[in-house]
């Protein structure tokens, strides 16, 4: 006879209970008040609007009887999460208190024994998560380690009750098909609107000839999407953009036939456009970020523009980005895909050379007829230049500024806002940085002296690291005196700036010089007639992989504002002309750019050639979940290396750590074909120190835009 404390014993004892368990029937759902319960289909399944991925589940609830009309899948509900709520897989308890949610699905029984709660609360019977749109949430939170609550709140947009009552609308017959337009000025651009007519589902990556006709062609790829009886989505990086694309829209189409999602049309008035596409009234959307995730029915058309834009990177968890998930949709529902610009990224340059899209560009001369003439300003010429050592202009850039503006306006991009200069070794051109913290050293007051410009100290005695130099130049002049300067310059021509602080969308034909910082250029009514690109090299030597490919994007996006080399249009890059970028400039190459970064991207195992993951955190927790997490096979852990803290009073930027404390960074690359595993694994981890609460928390993104 075996005593209490027997293995065998205790073993024997737990196969006896699990073959009791096993052989009890399953308790009918039952509320703890003793309600009545719907008769079909009782049960409820629940996502709780609940973020950590750790509680990234389904939940059991049981369907009151004066609920189960209304409670349908995809509306809205109110549960308590607490006693009596149930995990759909392990029948844990979790939290407290009441919170929002979805319905994602009715079932005849749980596979828990036990009462379930009940459904507090139908908030609105609208249903606002269809099956589509769940399926994209989930396949999105999955590609980004994240959980579907926090993907949902960027897709389903707040409640608003008294927009939900106003009647729908009505929806309108599909538009008549219209005209290739201009792009016949493309070799396949036919061939691509012919597909999308007869219902096909073309892929392709746009190269845009310079000029203002990209929003129309956008517009009317999407109108042979809707005359096809197929829907339209079209995501670009900011309000602007999108107020274009809407214009030539409504040109075509007329009004009630799409609708513009941004941020500047406010709560009620976005929430009432999405519930018009959601109810499949309106079938064509235009939008920044977050119309993505926009519910479209019928897709048969994706386009985003200018996807090297960091606009179309998600800021809140799990930071998606806006190709990436229409990628995904263009996949599930079967769309035909189109991504457009100026530049080409590498990984437009990666779809292409995979064969999941083909390129749909010009030829080389329609392109030398549309594009401005381009001339570099090196360091040969700068050194030789009297007045370009007395004052910031070139002399090349001061002369076609000056012939430009016998003609029209004159584009000046400066890589900065404001008017404090950044500096740099005079020998070398390698930026000047704190002692202390590595920050950058910024002249103050009358007497010159350098200072921090993150924690204030003050450099003394300060020389070059690299070339041992003591001799210090502007690095970037800010927007603000470059105007200035130019005023002095040309002081009987009006000069206007356009920049954050106050971006100008037009500026009239007539002669002035227009100062803007990147992104913020004004279109001119009959284009510049001529754009100086100023401080080139500054943004060729930002510490990032995507410094090259950034600094070309921008100086094409303000070059193709310029008219066309047969108008006289010119564009002067202060730029060494030997490099990659500002080549691929001169000859306007940019998918050429891309497929050489490609290349050299695949010698050294970067994205997208591989997938990455960036862990941030206090330096313990770091390694604590490196450790914990189960890599998938062949994974390569780089560092960790210290990550730059915040500094109080200036702008955050991406993947710093808070103010006053001190983190680590490691990246974690797999090869292709691998990063849903690498997601997982990560995700896995998080759910897992979460659920334990154990050690400081980390920071996890999936494919970090800055691993430079």
């Amino acid at each position: 006879m075996s005593s209490d404390n027997d293995p065998q014993a205790e073993q024997l004892a737990l196969i006896r209970e699990s073959v009791r368990k096993a052989k009890a029937p399953r308790a009918k759902p039952r509320t703890w008040r003793g309600a009545e319960l719907a008769k079909e289909r009782p049960v409820a399944r629940v996502l709780v609007d609940k973020g950590p991925v750790h509680l990234d589940k389904l939940w059991d609830y049981a369907v009151p009887a004066e609920l189960d009309a209304d409670a349908r899948p995809g509306v809205r509900v109110r549960v308590r999460f607490g006693a009596g709520t149930r995990n759909v897989r392990d029948g844990r308890r979790e939290g407290g208190g009441l919170l929002d949610g979805f319905i994602v699905d009715r079932v005849d029984e749980s596979e828990y024994r036990g009462p379930l709660a009940a459904i507090a609360q139908v908030l609105s019977p609208e249903p606002v998560l269809g099956p589509q749109l769940l399926s994209l949430c989930r396949a999105v939170a999955d590609r980004y380690a994240g959980s579907l609550a926090d993907v949902l709140q960027l897709a389903v947009p707040p409640r608003h009750a008294r927009i939900e009552a106003e009647p729908p609308l009505a929806p309108l017959p599909p538009p008549a098909e219209p005209g290739p337009g201009s792009w016949e000025r493309y070799p396949t651009g036919r061939a691509y609107l012919d597909a999308l007519a007869r219902g096909d589902s073309p892929r392709a990556v746009w190269t845009a000839l310079p000029g203002p006709h990209w929003a129309e062609e956008l517009a009317r790829a999407a109108a042979v999407a809707l005359a096809s009886r197929r829907g339209a989505l079209i995501v670009v990086p900011d309000g602007r953009a999108a107020a274009r694309v809407d214009a030539a829209l409504t040109g075509l189409l007329g009004e009630g036939r799409h609708v513009l999602l941004t941020a500047d049309t406010g709560p009620e008035e976005r929430y009432r456009r999405w519930l018009a596409v959601n109810r499949g009234a309106v079938r064509a959307v235009v939008g920044t970020r977050a119309a993505m995730f926009a519910p479209v029915r019928d897709l048969g058309f994706v386009a985003i523009w200018d996807d090297g834009d960091s606009s179309h990177s998600e800021q809140h968890a799990p930071q998606p980005h806006a190709r990436e998930v229409l990628l995904l949709r263009a996949a599930q529902e079967k769309a035909a895909f189109l991504l457009g610009a100026f530049g080409c990224t590498v990984e437009a340059a990666q779809l292409v050379r995979t064969g999941w899209a083909l390129p749909l560009a010009a030829d080389r001369e329609r392109i030398r007829a549309v594009a401005p003439l381009v001339r570099t300003v090196g360091d040969g010429d700068l050194a030789r230049d009297e007045a370009a050592r007395a004052a910031r202009l070139p002399s090349l850039a001061w002369r076609a500024a000056r012939e430009g503006l016998r003609d029209g306006p004159v584009l000046v991009q400066v890589p900065r806002r404001g008017y404090v200069p950044r500096l740099a070794c005079e020998r070398c051109r390698e930026p000047a940085r704190c002692g202390h913290c590595a920050g950058p050293l910024e002249a103050r007051g009358d007497d010159g002296a350098l200072h921090c410009g993150w924690c204030g100290t003050e450099a003394r005695d300060w020389h070059c690291p690299e070339c041992g130099g003591t001799r210090l130049r502007a690095q970037v002049v800010g927007a603000r005196r470059t105007a200035e300067e130019l005023g002095r310059a040309f002081p009987a021509v009006p000069v206007r700036t356009s920049g954050r602080d106050h971006v100008l969308d037009t500026v009239p034909g007539t002669p002035a010089l227009v100062v803007a910082t990147p992104g913020a250029e004004p279109v001119a009514e009959g284009g510049y007639a001529a754009a100086l690109l100023l401080d080139g090299w500054a943004l060729l030597n930002l510490p990032d992989l995507r410094a090259g490919e950034e600094a070309l994007r921008r100086w094409l996006a303000a070059a193709a504002l310029v008219r066309g080399q047969e108008s006289g249009g010119r564009v002067v890059v202060v730029a060494e002309p030997t490099l990659r970028p500002v080549q691929a400039l001169v000859r306007w190459d940019p998918a050429g750019h891309a497929v050489r970064e490609l290349a050299e991207r695949e010698e050294l195992g970067f994205p997208p050639v591989s997938r990455m993951a960036s862990v941030s955190g206090p330096a313990e927790a770091v390694a604590e979940f490196l450790e914990l997490a189960e890599l998938p096979e062949g994974a390569d852990v780089l560092g960790p290396v210290p990550v730059p803290a915040a500094v109080a009073g200036r702008p955050r930027r991406a993947g710093d750590a808070p103010v006053g404390e001190r983190w680590e960074r490691a990246l974690v690359r797999v090869r292709p074909g691998r990063g849903a595993a690498l997601a997982a694994a990560l995700k896995t981890a998080q759910a897992v120190r979460l659920t334990r609460r154990e050690g400081a928390p980390v920071r996890l993104r999936m494919d970090p835009p800055d691993i430079g």
